[in-house]
């Protein structure tokens, strides 16, 4: 029996083989993840509908064009499908070549905004470009996953030790440090809470100790301490953790969002109030229900059913993310993968637990959902490069994920 070619064993996993060039191979679509690909589409049209239902009866926000987000939600949603199939179609080789790039260019980013950026809810977080708003800590959280494990693939290639140690942590922790110190300035306490969880989990798996990560998060703990006491945190935010304690301390205050976001998800019940008929949506109660509330809609129209329908899709992407994540020999792909998981679950859970009342109000984006462009750039860029990191897998182990290959007579 003979052994396959590398050149058939390529073309079966669902790349073309490369030149001996070494150029770009090319796609074919059945070997993409479809699963991943069908669970963010469901969440992307899902989405769509939320915030236009959010945002249709709100005139101070569309003036008077009940249409107006849903073509910029739409706009966005294309910008960010070109942006993924860019990066899904990419050469591993040049994926790794930008990495450093995107770090710096969100480092960049980060400074800017503390120099000449605007100040949105008492953050100071955005660029206006013209009519464009952007939001560099967004592509931050992307930047510190593939930076952390550029590293750590680099460490690894060459084989300095074989297991992670110290210089690697310390590494790794220097990538994170630098654009998470940047968004502390701002401050955006939510985009640092994602991140630190983010950091944590790329750590967890790459080896590193646990009683490193232990420490990890004991030093955190100690920071958040710090930060409360030594009044590094403004008062607004320090009132947001006191309303979570007791949403009835300050009820028209800093407890307002929390209370009507729970009323509005307590009247969908089981099937909901019906798409563009929720009684809190219509009538503006829940503040940016477009942007961090959009879940709440989901609660009130489409009820229990809809709502978790929306979670299911979000378990689905990251069911997909990990399973790429373990079935990859690249370390870079494996490190990137799992980051990529612990970014998105986190976010979700943090977004959907402060519209339960479970988790402080703290303004980050539900990933593919809510309204906004960076949180969607960065998310489907992300979604690109799993797909990349899942061609490259299937490509050189493409038994892992087809039939056996017919036996070949030599």
């Amino acid at each position: 029996m003979a052994v396959l070619a590398p050149e058939t064993r390529a073309r079966t996993a669902g790349v073309r083989p490369t030149s001996a060039l070494g150029t770009r191979p090319q796609l074919r679509w059945a070997a993409l993840d479809w699963w991943l690909m069908g669970a963010v589409l469901g969440l992307l049209v899902l989405g769509t509908l939320l915030v236009w239902s959010a945002t249709a009866g709100r005139a101070d926000l569309t003036g008077g064009d009940p249409r107006a987000y849903l073509g910029k939600q739409l706009t966005n949603i294309a910008i960010g499908g070109v942006l993924m199939l860019g990066v899904l179609v990419a050469d591993h080789r040049w994926v790794r070549i930008a990495a450093p790039v995107a770090y710096l260019a969100s480092i960049v980013g980060l400074v800017l905004v503390l120099v000449a950026g605007s100040t949105i809810n008492g953050s100071r977080s955005w660029l206006m470009l013209g009519g464009l708003s952007i939001q560099p800590a967004e592509f931050a959280k992307l930047a510190v996953v593939i930076g952390m494990a550029l590293v750590l693939a680099q460490r690894a290639a060459g084989r300095w030790r074989a297991r992670v140690g110290l210089v690697d942590v310390v590494l790794m922790l220097a990538i994170a440090g630098v654009p998470a110190l940047l968004i502390l300035l701002q401050p955006d306490l939510g985009t640092m809470l994602v991140l630190t969880a983010t950091v944590l989990g790329v750590l967890a798996v790459s080896g590193a100790p646990r009683r490193w990560l232990a420490l990890l998060g004991l030093g955190g703990i100690t920071a958040a301490v710090v930060a409360v006491v030594g009044g590094v945190l403004k008062p607004y935010q320090i009132d947001r953790f006191m309303a979570f304690t007791n949403p009835d301390l300050d009820p028209r205050g800093a407890g307002y969002n929390v209370e009507q976001a729970r009323i509005a998800v307590g009247n969908g019940g089981l099937f909901g109030e019906g798409l563009f008929h929720g009684s809190q949506t219509n009538s503006g109660f829940v503040p940016e229900q477009h942007t961090d509330f959009v879940f709440t809609v989901a609660g009130e129209e489409l009820g229990l059913v809809g709502a978790g329908l929306l979670i299911a899709l979000l378990g689905v992407v990251l069911w997909r993310a990990l399973h790429i994540a373990t079935h990859t020999d690249d370390v870079f792909g494996r490190v990137a993968a799992a980051g990529i998981a612990c970014w998105f679950g986190f976010q979700a859970f943090q977004n959907i637990g402060m519209c339960l009342g479970i988790m402080p109000v703290t303004g980050v984006p539900l990933p593919f959902v809510s309204y906004g462009g960076s949180s969607m750039f960065a998310g489907l860029l992300a979604v690109g490069l799993l797909q990349n990191i899942h061609l490259r897998a299937t490509a050189a182990v493409p038994n892992r994920y087809r039939a056996p290959a017919a036996r070949v007579r030599g």
